[in-house]
């Protein structure tokens, strides 16, 4: 297995099956399995995700029992992933499944000098709303000011990385916003590459001002704290 396709889900049974299977017509020259975590959605998406495991071998599904959120939703899946190479993106089909191979291909360059690489999608063209393009420029400008991350799109949910040192940094819910800054603070590297970004079709976004922000600014604080003090550990077995 060369990549694990992580992807996780809440509520998505109109955009779920469509996505999967623009996965499996985009990345055929790589040897991959389709990780998709079901938060304890509330519709039909686990009923949708069984009758596409029915037809697709790829699929592996893990549930939730309750609903934990995108960070433990991404986790469980890295967890349960069979490869040492990830990648993750959204469910709701706004991420474009044909840039998987691009960015697989960077990863696999890249990390010929640095095993401990993020290659990490940068939506330059959104295609949201205009109060969500707005807030979201001034928030990744605020973030990675106060962070010092340099990354220009953390909210991006397309990124691939390797399976061990995403497992070793520290973790706490909302942590998918900051894996670039946690990466960087861990001694490892993010390459940001442009991707194609779509408008949501099917389904209704999870996220909106009031569980952005204010949690974003605790968030804040909490991973400055983890940069003070991590450090990157060079060893050797004697």
């Amino acid at each position: 297995m060369e990549l694990s396709i992580v992807i996780p889900v809440y509520n998505e049974e109109r955009s779920i099956e469509l996505l999967i299977d623009e996965i499996t017509n985009s990345v055929q020259d790589i040897k991959y399995e389709i990780v998709v975590v079901d938060d304890s959605s509330t519709d039909k998406t686990l009923s949708v995700l069984k009758k596409i495991k029915s037809r697709n071998k790829r699929l592996r599904i893990i549930s939730h029992e309750e609903n934990y959120g995108q960070s433990f939703a991404v986790r469980s899946g890295v967890k349960s992933s069979r490869s040492s190479w990830i990648a993750t993106l959204d469910g709701d089909g706004q991420n474009d499944p044909a840039d998987i191979p691009k960015l697989y291909l960077a990863l696999i360059e890249q990390s010929i000098q640095n095993i401990n690489i993020l290659i990490a999608g940068h939506r330059v063209k959104r295609k949201d709303s205009w109060f969500k393009r707005i807030s979201s420029k001034y928030a990744n400008k605020i973030r990675s000011n106060f962070l010092r991350d340099e990354v220009p799109d953390t909210g991006c949910g397309l990124k691939l990385f390797s399976r061990e040192f995403f497992l070793d940094l520290p973790f706490f819910n909302h942590m998918h916003r900051y894996i670039p800054a946690l990466y960087i603070a861990r001694g490892g590297r993010v390459v940001s590459l442009e991707v194609n970004h779509r408008p949501r079709e099917k389904g209704y976004s999870k996220y909106g001002f009031n569980n952005r922000f204010w949690v974003g600014i605790s968030d804040l604080f909490g991973v400055r704290w983890i940069q003070k003090r991590s450090k990157k550990i060079v060893y050797k077995e004697q």
